[in-house]
């Protein structure tokens, strides 16, 4: 099983024939969709999801999945199916069960929206959220910068699963310098191998 980092919070994991994309946000890039079979969207914030960038897609691809949270799959109408926090479904041939179910909050309650965690045969995207699901977690895609999240949240989320593998998403806010500091602190953490995919290369697991 491969998995490819694009831009911000996106991931492509595939497995031969087997091609599944998750968050392919207005940061991503068109690429990220090329080929894929299923699509995962954690909630409808832009930088989770491009809606032009996916009804390109499903244009061309009719058979093209898309799991998200009831609202979101509602408003994107047909081929799109809701998911509920701890229900399990097949997407592009991987076992996937849905988690969490609320986004972090930034301040005052907002923004107060659904927000679906993913965990795609052990690999966990929890999108924008610190929830900590009860599946074993191999390898973690643990936020790296948003309004919502903090450092120490971040090394709190690791702790808690202590996954064998752990990579950043959600960075596009982050300079070189700030991504250099987020990484010096993770690697220090025992317990998980930490690394970070350049953008566009992919690692196997």
């Amino acid at each position: 099983m491969r998995l490819t980092k694009y831009g911000h919070a996106c991931v492509r994991i595939q497995d031969g024939d087997r091609v599944l994309v998750i968050d392919p946000g207005v940061f991503s890039g068109a690429e990220a969709l090329a080929g894929a079979t299923a699509v995962l969207i954690t909630h409808e914030h832009a930088d989770h999801v491009d809606l032009d960038l996916l009804a390109a897609a499903r244009e061309l691809d009719p058979a093209l999945t898309v799991h998200t949270h009831p609202d979101l799959a509602a408003a994107l109408g047909d081929g799109a199916t809701g998911v509920a926090p701890g229900e399990s479904f097949t997407a592009a041939g991987f076992g996937v069960t849905a988690v969490g179910g609320r986004h972090a909050e930034i301040i005052d309650g907002l923004p107060g929206c659904p927000n679906i965690g993913f965990v795609v045969d052990g690999v966990y995207h929890p999108g924008d959220s610190l929830f900590v699901p009860e599946q074993p977690v191999d390898t973690l895609l643990v936020p790296a910068s948003g309004p919502w999240l903090k450092l120490a949240e971040a090394i709190g989320l690791v702790r808690a699963l202590r996954p064998a593998r752990t990579f950043p998403i959600h960075d596009v806010n982050l300079s070189e310098t700030g991504m250099a500091n987020f990484d010096g602190w993770l690697e220090a953490e025992k317990g998980t191998a930490y690394a970070r995919i350049p953008l566009g290369e992919s690692v196997d697991l």
